[in-house]
């Protein structure tokens, strides 16, 4: 059993899309054990405590220091012992004694094809934005593991998604993650369980 844990900033769409492909059988041997939010707001706590998992609160505000958050947060980590963590649209900057601890456990799904429109800044909308702008024609999701750099580690997944002339930032991020991240971010945690029977 592959025991995840999932950390995510806002809606949780992507760990909707988990959990439903866990309960539908199409995600195998694999076990939401916790859910990690900086926004005690979010409504992927909510999403969290339907689907019967722990979900928590740790926030870089109930901190200090930015040092002591990193603590609490890795501390956190450790009390689920998780096999890999799942970054599912969750804005804090994974800090490095975090990746040290789970070097190669940990897994992002970003909203475009790297290496476009990835990096430092580009995050939720602006990612959409700035593919509109360059004029592209295909854009996709990406899923990768994460390391010190910014969007950087080695990907697992990638889809991509046409872009459609009337597109918006905001109907091309809807489409993004209908016809990519719902699909790539559950397939890659498959794999991933599967390497590890």
């Amino acid at each position: 059993m592959l025991n995840i844990v999932v950390c995510v900033s806002g809606g949780g769409t992507n760990l909707q899309a988990i959990i439903d492909a866990i309960d539908s059988g199409k995600l195998l041997n694999t076990k939401i054990v916790k859910v990690i939010s900086n926004n005690a707001n979010a409504f992927a706590l909510e999403r969290a405590k339907n689907a019967g998992i722990e979900g928590v609160c740790v926030s870089p505000k109930d901190y200090a220091d930015r040092e002591t958050f990193n603590e609490a947060f890795l501390a956190e980590l450790n009390k689920s012992n998780p096999d890999l963590i799942v970054l599912a649209g969750f804005l804090v900057v994974i800090p490095e004694i975090v990746i040290n601890a789970y070097r190669g456990k940990i897994i992002n799904i970003h909203p475009s094809l790297i290496p476009s429109f990835c990096g430092t800044g580009y995050y939720g909308l602006k990612v959409h934005e700035a593919a509109l702008e360059r004029g592209v024609k295909i854009t996709g999701a990406t899923v990768h593991y994460v390391d010190e750099g910014t969007d950087t580690g080695p990907i697992i997944m990638q889809k991509a998604v046409e872009v459609k002339e009337d597109d918006t930032p905001k109907t091309l991020q809807r489409r993004v993650m209908e016809e990519a991240e719902w699909i790539i971010l559950p397939e890659s945690i498959g794999k991933i369980a599967k390497e590890k029977e």
